[in-house]
């Protein structure tokens, strides 16, 4: 069952779904139809975490934990998650990265109404691709990420890969003093460089831990950069590491080189041989330590590196009769008036002369570029400033063709780091209907206008 955008915006009435009931429960678009084969109860709340040692951080988490639980399934299996809201604002689920209908894509007033506090909402899908994905909200995201409602999502292979071993790692810098007090997720004149940056990065919500892994084995270590504003230059110095995904989706394995820029949104999954027990290696943020890796005792023969991962079922675009459309990211013409300043609206950022309005709940009735469904096409993704940007499309996958800036081998991804005056070309087929954002996934840049919406009709 769907319903357009439209009615969505009208709210209840007219819809013939369930209104409120018992307990509160309000259902938008419908019961799922289909039994999940996992299933679960997603409970976003408040929860106090010891980022800095004898201090509690008032976080928001997903089932108790900040970053949340790590979900997981099963490669074309369906996934159901009841989300459940106690917090005190409305929020909703995005499942960045998956291939989803669109009434599950957890943007309020384009895919759904926002979930009210004490009321739940069934996300229900079938998970298309393997890979490494994660979940967040698209309600007030500057302070709902920067709290702490981020967390993995794991789909598995239908196969077994040849990995014996893997973790996940959850990249995350808080904004927090040194008291462990929350300071501003957002700084305006921040917001109009290069983003508001935290102070304290964490691994799975703990300050440079050390990661035991069997020594002599080959581990899949999952990376996700969950952060606001951070772009990690990862790199492990003396470490033997390949890369075997970008963003989810499978690459021809090769070394890790000096380092990978990982951009807010973006994952990747490498390959380590593991040292002999005893021996560390320090996992780094360009110069900064982020974890240490140390060998542990293992009986188990050493292990060797597994073939290449198989291909996700993502149609390949047609290059030779691909339409190409042209989006320049840049700031906005104009600063923010007196009066958007004094209600906390600030517009520093625009595509195609375009700045997206987070308070204007009509925004997506002006899509910027409506394509038709199973089109091919290229975008041209021109960056006219000196910052990054890590441009994410929802609801589909594309091909990153090429760089002036860089020598790109091409690769399936739906989150691409746009460098500082860097144009970029990318390709995709248009198979998946509805009107899908598409935007900065440096969160305020996101919330200051750097966001648009695609429509597949």
């Amino acid at each position: 069952m769907s319903f357009t955008r439209r009615q969505v915006l009208a709210g209840l009435a007219g819809l013939g779904v369930v209104g409120l009931g018992a307990g509160g429960v309000r259902y938008w678009l419908g019961r799922p139809e289909n039994v999940a084969t996992h299933d679960y109860e997603l409970i976003a709340a408040p929860v106090d975490v010891e980022l800095v040692p004898g201090h509690m951080t008032p976080a928001w988490g997903y089932g108790g934990q900040a970053p949340g639980v790590e979900l997981r399934c099963r490669q074309g299996e369906r996934l159901r998650v009841r989300f459940i809201n106690k917090l005190e604002q409305q929020s909703t689920i995005h499942w960045h990265g998956i291939r989803l209908p669109l009434e599950m894509d957890g943007v309020p007033y384009v895919s759904q109404a926002p979930v009210l506090p004490g009321e739940y909402f069934d996300y229900d899908f079938i998970c298309h691709d393997a890979g490494t994905f994660w979940y967040h909200p698209h309600t007030t995201s500057a302070e709902q990420l920067g709290r702490g409602l981020v967390g993995p999502l794991i789909v598995e292979e239908r196969e077994p890969t040849g990995f014996l071993h893997e973790r996940t790692l959850s990249l995350k810098t808080w904004h927090i003093d040194e008291q462990g007090a929350f300071t501003p997720f957002m700084v305006p004149r921040q917001a109009a460089r290069e983003g508001t940056r935290g102070r304290l990065t964490t691994i799975n919500g703990e300050p440079n831990p050390t990661i035991e892994l069997p020594e002599g084995q080959v581990v899949r270590l999952r990376l996700v950069n969950l952060d606001n504003t951070v772009t990690y230059r990862l790199n492990l110095p003396g470490g033997e590491a390949r890369i075997y995904a970008l963003d989810g989706n499978p690459v021809p394995p090769r070394p890790l080189g000096k380092e990978y820029w990982l951009g807010p949104g973006m994952r990747i999954d490498l390959a380590l041989k593991v040292p002999a027990a005893g021996e560390e290696l320090s996992l780094r943020n360009g110069p900064l330590r982020l974890a240490t890796l140390k060998g542990a005792v293992s009986t188990q023969v050493a292990g060797d590196w597994p073939p290449a991962l198989p291909a996700n079922p993502i149609a390949e675009p047609d290059l030779s009769r691909a339409e190409t459309l042209r989006f320049n990211f840049e700031w906005a013409a104009a600063l923010a008036s007196p009066a958007d300043e004094a209600a906390g609206r600030y517009k520093y950022w625009q595509i195609n002369g375009q700045a997206w309005d987070i308070n204007d709940k009509t925004c997506a009735d002006r899509p910027i570029a409506t394509l038709k469904k199973d089109g091919h096409y290229i975008f041209v993704l021109r960056n006219m400033a000196q910052y990054q940007h890590p441009i994410h499309l929802h609801g589909m996958t594309f091909k990153v063709l090429g760089s002036d800036r860089r020598k790109i081998t091409p690769y399936f991804t739906d989150t691409y780091l746009l460098g500082k005056n860097e144009t970029a070309r990318i390709a995709f087929v248009a198979d998946n209907p509805g009107v899908w954002m598409f935007h900065c996934h440096v969160i305020d840049h996101m919330e200051t206008g750097l966001m648009a919406a695609i429509e597949v009709v």
